[in-house]
């Protein structure tokens, strides 16, 4: 999947909620805490790991929601940190449980936050991947919940969210 347009959009969001927030700060550790928090909160949908309860998954709309929300915060850390020019998601990572694709993801998102590299962000893209392989969400499927959500955060922000 091409990222240039997501980057492109994610650019006009982040410098529309900055502005309008009059942020001056960096605020690349905190995009990284939302990041890692979206995650969690992705991961909670899943209930993969919650080995005690029988009730199952939530609805697959609010999951995509969810990891969209992600994918948000991870094209923000690389626009952060210049590496806006990756151009395809990188192969995602091969594996099947969830709650491994979780802690791998954390890692590698936690490894960028410490050494924001195109190898580490790639690494994290990777892990990304994987859930969305693993979910099977399509591309096109991310492509479209991306564009979507995006325009929510656009009328969230214009109504003093």
């Amino acid at each position: 999947m091409k990222l240039q347009n997501l980057f492109a959009m994610q650019e006009d969001l982040d410098r529309f909620i900055q502005t309008n927030r009059e942020v001056k700060e960096d605020v690349f550790r905190k995009k990284g805490l939302a990041l890692l928090v979206e995650l969690a909160e992705l991961a909670n949908e899943t209930r993969c790991f919650k080995f005690w309860s029988t009730k199952g998954m939530s609805e697959r709309s609010v999951i995509l929601e969810e990891y969209v929300d992600s994918i948000h915060f991870l094209l923000s850390l690389g626009i952060e940190k210049g590496l806006d020019h990756l151009e395809l998601w990188p192969e995602p990572v091969a594996e099947s449980d969830l709650t491994e694709l979780f802690l791998g993801t954390f890692k590698a998102v936690q490894q960028f936050l410490s050494e924001p590299s195109m190898a580490n962000y790639k690494e994290a893209w990777s892990w990304y991947g994987g859930i969305a392989l693993a979910m099977e969400y399509g591309y096109d499927e991310v492509l479209d919940a991306y564009i979507q959500k995006n325009q929510t955060n656009y009328d969230r922000q214009n109504k003093g969210y």
